[in-house]
């Protein structure tokens, strides 16, 4: 299985009360790079019209599920790009529990949060890209 090394170090922020490592190392792998999940089903219906919560978690498990098709699981996720309306940021702990419930506290993946004014569907809260990294098993 590939190291990947979590660091925080004192000299930045403690972010991982927050779900997030500040720098994932990895050695070669396999590249995964996910295109932006959001809180739509396999069947396009959305999942938690206007609860972050809800929509934060059906995107965590697309993530959990493009993961797999590509041969990983989420402890290959190395960095996260979470866009979120600026409207639903003071609702953010939502998201912070999510990542928290998702990713083990050890091994959280490197992650930015990003307030914007819309994303492609009026009905999206948020959306999060993924990168990961597979590597022999």
């Amino acid at each position: 299985m590939t190291t990947k090394e979590y660091l925080n170090p004192d000299d930045l922020f403690p972010s991982l009360q927050y779900g997030f490592s500040q720098i994932v190392t990895s050695p070669p792998g396999k590249l995964v790079f996910l295109s932006g999940q959001v809180a739509w089903d396999e069947a396009q219906q959305i999942v938690g019209a206007g609860d972050l919560r809800a929509q934060t978690w059906q995107a965590l498990r697309n993530v959990e599920t493009a993961m797999r098709a590509a041969g990983g699981t989420l402890e290959d996720v190395v960095s996260l790009r979470i866009y979120v309306l600026q409207k639903e940021l003071a609702r953010s702990s939502a998201i912070r529990e999510g990542l928290q419930s998702f990713f083990a506290a050890d091994r959280a993946p490197a992650t930015t949060w990003i307030g914007v004014q819309s994303l492609a569907n009026k009905d999206f809260l948020l959306e999060i890209e993924a990168m990961g990294v597979i590597g022999e098993r």
